[in-house]
């Protein structure tokens, strides 16, 4: 049997090319140049689950990225997922939860202002037949700007209006506090007075929850702290079925699942950050839960399963509804 080397490969390759060019054409059609609005559905028990693309952000990131480490250990981790070096690209993804009585978004996207690859959160939606007035609930996991931007358009004005909106309460504490934002170094002050942009005018309609009980159906709010103060991350339950939504637990998961010992620059309490995610993260290996993390590539969705120095992620397979 003759042996399959690269260069015969490409041999092969190159005549089936030749044959092709001489070939008629057919037909020509210009390239699209772009992509088609990202939606996939799920479910977990009678629950329908709509993941939303929101679009991914090419973040370039310096030495400093990761508090204890290098910036040559993550880009031998970038490399090692087929990533270019000193570039993280960073993926957003909502998800839209059908309860069959509400129709819950978790987390508002970031309103297209962090760059041009983002901001596709109103396309998604619509690909999804599912109206911005449709929405009757929408929880934020955090206050920073890629997941409370989408809820005002550029002139302000509320994109869901009718959906009520549901903070942490240690979250809004925090980030909404005028004597933080008095104390605010350089870095964070812009943080502060984006939360102020989207939630000031609003304030009397954004209702704080603690946790320890449902606050829409089937789901509840769990402690994630670290990231920022008031960090969360929702369990969806039905019927015998639930989804650990992550938020920004690991952040980029080639990074801080496979290594959930670094300590990311955004994280406001990094040693806390990292017991949140080998927490979270070992609850979710274990139980062998559905998980999404807002970061993941999209659908977001997959499964945990611990390694001998850390996490990965085994995204989840397409399938009919």
């Amino acid at each position: 049997m003759k042996e399959t080397t690269r260069r015969t490969l490409l041999t092969g390759s190159v005549a089936a090319g030749a044959a092709l060019v001489a070939a008629p054409s057919l037909a020509a059609a210009p390239a699209a140049g772009r992509q088609a609005p990202g939606i996939y559905r799920s479910k977990i028990g009678s629950y329908e689950l709509t993941a939303l693309y929101d679009g991914t952000w090419f973040r370039k990131i310096d030495d400093g990225f990761v508090r204890n480490a290098s910036g040559a250990e993550v880009n031998k981790a970038l490399a090692d997922a087929f990533l270019k070096p000193g570039i993280v690209p960073t993926s957003f993804t909502a998800l839209l939860v059908n309860t069959g009585s509400k129709l819950v978004l978790i987390d508002a996207g970031t309103g297209g202002q962090l760059g041009p690859d983002t901001g596709a959160l109103p396309g998604a939606l619509a690909a999804a037949g599912v109206e911005p007035n449709a929405i009757d609930a929408i929880l934020i996991s955090h206050f920073h700007p890629d997941h409370i931007n989408g809820i005002k358009d550029k002139d302000g004005k509320k994109v869901f209006a009718n959906a009520e909106i549901l903070v942490p309460a240690p979250e809004w504490a925090y980030w909404m506090d005028d004597a933080r934002l008095s104390a605010a170094s350089d870095a964070m002050r812009p943080q502060f007075l984006n939360a102020r942009r989207i939630f000031r005018d609003i304030a009397g309609e954004v209702k704080r929850f603690e946790l320890g009980k449902e606050i829409a159906p089937g789901i509840t709010p769990v402690s994630a702290y670290g990231h920022t103060p008031g960090h969360t991350g929702f369990a969806v339950a039905s019927g015998n079925q639930s989804l650990l939504v992550l938020g920004d637990t690991t952040n980029h998961p080639w990074l801080f699942a496979r290594h959930p010992q670094w300590q990311g620059s955004f994280d406001i309490d990094g040693a806390m950050a990292v017991e949140t995610r080998r927490r979270m993260l070992d609850r979710a290996a274990a139980d062998k839960m559905l998980v999404q993390g807002y970061h993941f590539p999209f659908p977001a969705l997959g499964y945990i399963v611990k390694t001998a120095s850390g996490y990965d992620v085994v995204p989840v397979m397409w399938q009919p509804l």
